[in-house]
């Protein structure tokens, strides 16, 4: 069945969200992630897959027969050896979910999204300063929802919910330690981002965007979530480092 076409507009910019006193909603920009990484695979990506993997040219013949299948497809890229840049994102996010004990490949195809959504904002600094914009950033657009249209308050709801992943998941150290000096800790992220993804689950257009049971289960399993995250930080992207002068976002 051909999946609705979803009417919400993507925006892209991740942080350009203007919060300025009196300014109007529709001067924001919130980003609508989807959970499209797999959608968006190039033919460079599926050469890679391919170049990787097989062993004969017989191999590779199979393979591309095999890529034009989507069940197929989705095993193939749980396959270790297959990391590239195209497939950063989408590779990473599957298989610290999956170690986490997350197996649903759309949520996974959610989170890689939103790591790449926000991998692609301005440089954002790390310090005490960050931190405290984080908060007051939330604030502002938790607000912002009582000016908000039915679909504004959808967007933004989603993006409070990314945001507190994003923060809580790839910077979690760093939020421990500021909220040793009066920051908002690892519990306020949780909560916020918990509670706004199930506002958003039963909204009509996540209903119209096929992604209120990712927003349910992002509901459902934050914590797991952002513990996986908390590993993938750990581990491979190294991110979460006061020595680090700035990030590319």
């Amino acid at each position: 069945m051909q999946r609705q076409r979803c009417l919400v507009p993507t925006i892209h910019a991740a942080l350009t969200i203007l919060l300025a006193t009196g300014a109007g909603i529709t001067h924001y920009e919130v980003p609508m992630v989807r959970a499209n990484c797999r959608a968006r695979f190039t033919a460079a990506d599926f050469d890679f897959i391919v170049r990787t993997l097989a062993r004969s040219q017989t191999d590779q013949v199979s393979l591309v027969d095999l890529l034009s299948d989507v069940e197929t497809r989705d095993s193939i890229l749980d396959h270790p050896r297959l990391i590239s840049s195209q497939f950063y994102f989408y590779v990473l996010a599957r298989h610290v979910l999956q170690q986490g004990g997350i197996g649903d490949r759309k949520l996974c195809d959610y989170v890689a999204s939103l790591l790449e959504t926000f991998s692609h904002a301005s440089r954002l600094q790390i310090s005490d300063e960050t931190h405290h914009l984080a908060e007051q950033y939330i604030s502002d657009m938790l607000i912002a929802l009582n000016r908000a249209t039915p679909e504004q308050a959808f967007l933004l709801r989603a993006h409070v919910g990314n945001y507190s992943l994003f923060i809580s998941g790839i910077f979690h150290e760093n939020t421990q330690r500021r909220s040793l000096r009066g920051g908002p800790d690892i519990e306020f992220y949780e909560q916020v981002g918990r509670t706004n993804y199930q506002l958003v689950s039963s909204h009509v257009v996540a209903r119209r965007c096929e992604l209120d049971d990712v927003f349910e289960g992002l509901a459902d399993r934050f914590r797991e979530v952002r513990l996986a995250l908390n590993q993938l930080s750990d581990q491979l992207l190294n991110l979460d480092e006061d020595a680090r002068p700035s990030l590319s976002l």
